[in-house]
């Protein structure tokens, strides 16, 4: 999705951010930004690890059965 926005494209959205909230608030909106993307990563990994864990413990247990 980002990757069919190309260089202009990002320059005038960060125009469009820097005249619409200021230069004072756009470092606040960025580590909002960033955080919330850590959290979202953090959530995804521990879905993720959470899956995998009962998948080996389901194969453990049919390992067991044969």
């Amino acid at each position: 999705m980002l990757s069919n926005i190309g260089v202009p494209g990002l320059i005038l959205i960060l125009t469009l951010a820097l005249i619409i909230f200021g230069p004072k608030k756009l470092p606040e909106i960025g580590r909002a930004f960033g955080q919330t993307l850590k959290e979202f990563k953090k959530s995804t990994r521990e879905l993720t690890s959470d899956i995998t864990d009962d998948i080996v413990d389901d194969i453990k247990e049919i390992k067991k059965e044969i």
